[in-house]
């Protein structure tokens, strides 16, 4: 579980990044969740945007991707998730 300063020091970390996944109108399956976990394994801080023709909730496709990823939510604004999981090999990120 992240803390409050913890969450406002990734976000500052993920605000300069461009979202590597899409999700969109078949929302989220075990595909993206799979490549999303190979993903986030080897960065840690991962963005990613739920588009427009996407039928779902940015929050609800958030919650999926945290349990099948078993990462930590840091931030959903508007129709963009930041998720964060610590690396084991690629270990680059400090938390305070």
């Amino acid at each position: 579980m992240l803390t409050g300063k913890q969450k406002r020091h990734l976000r500052s970390l993920a605000h300069h990044l461009d979202p590597v996944f899409q999700v969109g109108k078949g929302g989220s399956n075990e595909h993206l969740i799979r490549h999303i976990n190979e993903a986030i394994e080897k960065r840690e801080l991962l963005k990613v945007s739920v588009l427009n023709n996407c039928l779902e909730d940015p929050r609800e496709i958030a919650n999926e991707l945290v349990e099948g990823t078993g990462a930590e939510l840091v931030q959903v604004i508007g129709k963009t998730i930041v998720l964060y999981k610590e690396s084991r090999d690629y270990k680059t990120i400090e938390l305070p």
